[in-house]
């Protein structure tokens, strides 16, 4: 939605909005010159929306409730409602769309896929699902033929999308309050890798159970980590600090000798992955290679706040159970030997109550648990789903359950080597309280 936000803005259009609580991003969002504000109020909206009705197109996302007076304003009054895939979709659709899709990993490698353009100097339009580091923006503005689009499988929001290209990495079951079973899901994803055009290019992760019989797309290619396919890493190396020196494999050679921006295992399989489109899109090996190395990451992706002997701090988004346990093993290659602490913040009622067991495994792989109590997000409680149903399940011996308030006191008593927090909700209000924190420890 910011991203969009930011995109109409830069055209010259007045844009205003509604958001929940005011966080880093709508502070910037304000300080670019569009007006936000924080209450259910219809007394709210700006008076220019409500004198140039026809002239006015209202956007909102999924998570907004039917119930938002605002929204049922606008319904009631006849203005023009389109859902953020849809508007999305309609400027897609003016460009070469290259959508980079998945359960997990897509915001981190249509990033990536964005720098190797703009690094290139090819460059592109990107609609991201994060704040880049390189560019301190989800949103990249170029008047060239290609646009970067992170296609988001929620509520189907792909679907608005018929892309040149488009990458697939993972079909882990999630979502299921939309999707109700995984086969459902993985039927969406089949459904979106339909609408590439038939000239295009599909390219999915080696190994991923989807049914292609019937898609009508000239190429389809496969990627992997370190498996011989289409796109795969080969002499693999790491180095201090957990950084990767690998050789890139593709249909026309080999790239030898590149390293991604940033430590771990993951982000070479996202490397790798966004290079496959680069290169299909007609970058140069060498120009993939320079933009890989210069790759400083995304704002709550595996983003390492801290990084001392004494103690280090990351922050990470994942909040799905395959996205907890990829993330905690690059951290056991980077930090070999040392003590994981781990604070989790559950991310929806639906998402606890369907995959507690496996949440459970995977946070079982940390040394210490600090466990914080369900994110609502979009959603009413559900009775008998609460953190406890996770927690009681995770077989560590240092484990503990606190509330948000709490935090920051316990933190404040705790023997910190390795702190990680993972989410998707509020709990990236604690990082710069947890990244002051820790700076003055380490440096004491």
């Amino acid at each position: 939605m910011s991203a969009l936000a930011r995109y109409y803005n830069h055209a010259g259009a007045t844009v205003a909005g509604y958001d929940r609580v005011c966080s880093n991003l709508t502070s910037e969002l304000e300080s670019e010159g569009i007006q936000i504000h924080y209450e259910d109020n219809i007394s709210l909206i700006p008076e220019v929306f409500k004198e140039n009705k026809e002239e006015t197109l209202v956007i909102y996302t999924p998570a907004v409730p039917s119930s938002h007076s605002e929204y049922q304003y606008f319904l009631k009054n006849g203005y023009k409602i389109v859902k953020r895939s849809l508007a999305l979709g309609n400027i897609a659709s003016t460009k070469k769309c290259l959508a980079v899709s998945g359960t997990h990993g897509k915001t981190t490698t249509s990033t990536m896929l964005a720098h190797i353009f703009k690094q290139s100097g090819k460059g592109c339009t990107a609609f991201l699902g994060g704040i880049s580091k390189n560019y301190h923006s989800n949103l990249l503005l170029d008047k060239g033929e290609f646009l970067v689009a992170e296609a988001d499988e929620f509520d189907r929001s792909f679907l608005q999308l018929f892309p040149e290209i488009a990458l697939i990495t993972s079909v882990d079951a999630d979502h299921l309050d939309i999707y109700k079973n995984h086969e459902t899901l993985k039927e969406a994803f089949v459904s979106f890798a339909s609408q590439v055009k038939p000239d295009g290019s599909l390219i999915i992760k080696k190994n991923l159970n989807l049914d292609l019989s019937k898609i009508n797309v000239k190429n389809i290619y496969r990627y992997s980590y370190d498996q011989p396919c289409d796109f795969y890493a080969s002499g693999i190396t790491i180095i201090d600090g957990g950084f990767f020196h690998f050789d890139l494999n593709y249909p026309k050679g080999i790239i030898d000798n590149c390293t991604i921006g940033v430590p771990g295992w993951v982000n070479v399989e996202n490397g790798i992955a966004a290079a496959s489109i680069a290169l299909l899109s007609g970058i140069s090996p060498d120009a993939v290679k320079s933009a890989l190395s210069t790759f400083e990451g995304v704002e709550r992706r595996f983003d390492i706040r801290v990084n001392t002997k004494k103690c280090a701090y990351i922050d990470d988004y994942a909040h799905h159970p395959k996205e907890l346990a990829s993330a905690i093993s690059s951290m056991r290659n980077i930090f070999k030997g040392r003590k994981l602490t781990g604070i989790f913040q559950p991310h929806l009622y639906t998402r606890t109550r369907d995959f507690a067991s496996e949440f459970a495994g995977s946070l079982s792989q940390l040394d210490e648990l600090i466990l914080l109590d369900i994110y609502p997000a979009r959603e009413l409680p559900i009775e008998g789903v609460t953190s406890e149903i996770i927690f009681k399940d995770v077989k560590l011996e240092h484990k503990i359950m606190l509330k948000k308030e709490e935090l920051m006191s316990y933190l404040g008593t705790r023997d910190i080597d390795v702190l990680v927090t993972f989410g998707a909700g509020d709990i990236d209000r604690f990082v710069p309280l947890i990244t002051e924190m820790l700076k003055k420890r380490c440096n004491a």
